[in-house]
């Protein structure tokens, strides 16, 4: 039994690892300059989409039409959400969706905007948990939506939601992360409890993760435009369908929307901390 318990944990251990390591490499990858900052309708744009699109697929998760790929028009210009799926084991049907826009603002002349935070680490995050998932199947059955064209309006999102391949009413909820990599403070930000208490009962001791959850930016008493969250990012598409869902995010940097928006600025050990976190919780979602 004690070598059995040993070699249960020594492969979670080296699972966590190699994603950390992965992790690492995909947000780079995701913020590097061949890709030119990620803009809607660019070539930068599609290569970031043809690598999450391989990644799902070398995962062999599934698809709900002819493949990953959800198109849509943004400004005369082609889009696309990438959309996978694993069935659930027990509760298949009764969907999580797990979402980060993959989008970001492009170039300015020579001036790429790389989107290291925003959100080269929500997407790289995401394939991460896709993943985590692939080799644990979960109970509840899990979307992985990396949207398109989040910074002109959220437009991947609310074509996703318009467009749902599940009944809505199906939705427990979605996980939207966007900018997770980098806090002076070690702070993470989750936003929606206001709105959805019951999700409360789902967060975990921050303690051993070694980095402090904040809830907040969703009452409108307390905070008020761009201070507050509720419609800041892809959550808004869902949040307006009732479907209840939590948001994490850091406070905006010195680097937001910047060209210094790069790997190299980011922090990577609050990163890894933050993804695990964030996948344990979507764990204990999974698990009711």
């Amino acid at each position: 039994m004690k070598k059995i318990i040993f070699l249960l944990f020594f492969s979670q251990t080296l699972f966590a690892q190699i994603q950390n390591d992965l992790l690492l490499k995909d947000l780079q990858f995701l913020a590097s300059a061949p890709l030119e900052g990620r803009k809607v309708g660019t070539e930068g744009n599609l290569k970031a989409r043809i690598f999450i699109q391989k990644r799902f697929n070398d995962l062999k998760l599934f698809y709900f039409q002819n493949d990953y790929l959800q198109y849509f028009e943004y400004d005369k210009k082609k889009a696309a959400n990438v959309v996978a799926y694993l069935k659930g084991t027990q509760n298949p049907e009764s969907y999580i969706v797990i979402s980060a826009h993959y989008d970001h603002l492009g170039k300015d002349g020579k001036k790429i905007f790389f989107g290291a935070d925003d959100n080269a680490s929500g997407t790289a995050a995401l394939l991460a948990f896709a993943a985590y998932f692939s080799e644990n199947p979960p109970k509840k059955s899990i979307i992985f939506l990396a949207t398109d064209a989040e910074e002109v309006g959220l437009k991947g999102a609310y074509h996703f939601v318009k467009n749902s391949p599940v009944p809505l009413d199906r939705i427990f909820a979605n996980i939207n992360m966007d900018m997770i990599s980098r806090n002076d403070d070690k702070e993470l930000v989750a936003c929606g409890t206001y709105f959805y208490p019951k999700l409360k009962n789902y967060f975990l001791d921050t303690q051993k993760y070694g980095i402090k959850l904040v809830f907040g930016h969703d009452d409108p008493k307390l905070y008020v435009g761009s201070n507050n969250w509720t419609k800041a990012s892809d959550h808004a598409a869902f949040h307006e369908k009732e479907i209840p869902f939590i948001y994490f995010g850091v406070a905006d940097h010195a680097d937001y929307h910047r060209p210094t928006d790069s790997f190299e600025n980011i922090h990577p050990d609050f990163y890894k901390k933050t993804c695990w976190y964030i996948l344990d919780f979507i764990k204990k979602l999974d698990a009711e």
